[in-house]
């Protein structure tokens, strides 16, 4: 009967040693010392940082960020199609065009609705760079 249970014991010993391994790993090797000072800096690329990060963004960069993701992965999808254009003939081009079609249908929708619209917002509390921005068209 504890044979029946010796896969599950097998696995969450695996599971275990998979999750304390790298911490351990990392409480080993880590620097203990100096994790203060410019180690408490959001990032470490070299700019300082300006205001708080509590800035509140436009939501037309997450829709157009999400516009070219949906268009960059259907692109994708003509890649295959092109390698075997010549073995499927016709009826492969009326299907990749109406595909096409498709996509077009779905960028000028984006299009119309104004989502592709590049609007600097102005922000309440800004500093540094971000003081003079002013807004040039309609907030959300």
């Amino acid at each position: 009967m504890y044979q029946d249970f010796l896969p599950i014991i097998f696995f969450t010993l695996l599971a275990a040693i998979l999750i304390g391994a790298p911490l351990g790993l990392q409480y080993l090797l880590s620097p203990r010392k100096n994790k203060g000072g410019d180690k408490l800096i959001s990032y470490e690329c070299g700019e300082l940082p300006e205001g708080s990060a509590w800035v509140k963004f436009n939501i037309r960069f997450y829709v157009i960020a999400l516009v070219f993701l949906i268009f960059d992965v259907e692109v994708v999808f003509l890649f295959p199609w092109a390698v075997v254009y010549q073995e499927l003939g016709l009826l492969a081009f009326i299907e990749a065009f109406i595909f096409v079609m498709i996509l077009v249908v779905g960028f000028i929708y984006v299009w119309a609705k104004g989502d592709l619209d590049w609007v600097k917002m102005n922000v309440r509390y800004g500093k540094g760079r971000y003081a003079n921005l002013q807004s040039t068209g309609e907030e959300n």
